[in-house]
């Protein structure tokens, strides 16, 4: 280990405090940042995602935000191509990748490696959406469980993404998802000093959500949405429209809900997802906590990760 180059990540619930800190860092040690956030991949959605501003950018650049239309899907095998590439060429450079953000899938898949599963197949994914309008995707779940009765535990059979998935899988590799997802892959090359921000209490954290929202509202979240709405593209199905306060305010320009409707949606979105955020690091392993806000935080990450 002593002989990997190191990286630093910085995981937590959103509005916990990281691109602040993420920013400091930059500003104390050799650190170049690198985005780890499914929504900031996406150009021209800004205020919604909470994108650093151009003054944070130009004091410390992110890599990995900009770098697809909201028309694109992005995987966690496409996050690790690229997050892999660009700390590769930083630490050659002699200094640290900064990884930041609050998608803890991608974190995983790059910290343990990705299970070694196919890539799609759109012959046999249109062969699996003919047999569903033909039979229904109950027969196909039916199917799903006789093959693998885990995955059928776990998918819905109203979930069609998945059950497609699970049953293409199996058609391209003669292998069950069950089976291939137990198969880790390569884990990273990387010595890798690991913290997580956020707030004890969690009536704060949520202070902090419904604040952040109501901020974006006010800085012109709704013609972000509107413009992306208006173009003629773009489906609420598409994961950067799912993305939590764009679903709901593009409800909103749909006419489905009112303003104070979506404005409420929105918030307990964001309230949820960073519920999920937060049940995911309490099962992570060596991870150092920060209180957000605290004024020795920067000093506690430096130690660490610097004297490494």
């Amino acid at each position: 280990m002593a002989d990997l180059p190191n990286a630093i990540f910085l995981m937590g619930p959103t509005a916990s405090g990281k691109t602040d800190l993420a920013i400091a860092l930059c500003q104390a040690l050799p650190c170049d940042i690198i985005s780890v956030d499914s929504a900031l991949i996406y150009r021209g959605m800004d205020v919604g995602t909470a994108k650093p501003s151009a003054a944070e950018l130009a004091q410390a650049p992110h890599r990995l935000i900009d770098i697809l239309d909201p028309a694109m899907s992005y995987s966690a095998a496409d996050f690790c191509r690229d997050a892999l590439r660009e700390m590769d060429e930083i630490a050659a450079r002699g200094r640290i990748p900064l990884l930041v953000g609050g998608t803890m899938l991608y974190f995983k898949a790059l910290l343990e490696g990705l299970s070694p599963l196919p890539p799609a197949d759109p012959a046999i994914r249109a062969q699996i959406e003919a047999e569903a309008a033909s039979l229904g995707w109950q027969a196909l779940h039916d199917e799903l469980v006789r093959i693998d009765p885990v995955a059928g535990a776990r998918i819905h059979p109203n979930d069609p993404q998945r059950l497609s998935r699970a049953l293409e899988v199996y058609r391209i590799s003669g292998k069950t998802l069950t089976e291939l997802t137990q198969v880790q892959g390569e884990g990273l090359p990387y010595r890798v000093h690991q913290f997580a921000i956020a707030p004890t209490d969690r009536a704060v954290l949520h202070q902090r959500i419904e604040q952040r929202f109501d901020l974006m509202l006010q800085n012109g979240f709704e013609q972000e949405v509107r413009t992306l709405f208006e173009r003629g593209d773009l489906t609420p199905d598409l994961p950067s429209i799912r993305c939590v306060g764009y679903r709901q305010m593009w409800d909103y320009l749909a006419g489905e809900v009112g303003y104070d409707e979506m404005r409420y949606r929105g918030i307990v979105a964001t309230r949820q997802l960073a519920k999920r955020q937060m049940t995911w690091l309490r099962g992570w392993s060596d991870l150092t906590w920060l209180e957000s806000g605290e004024s020795g935080n920067l000093a506690r990450v430096v130690a660490r990760a610097g004297a490494a």
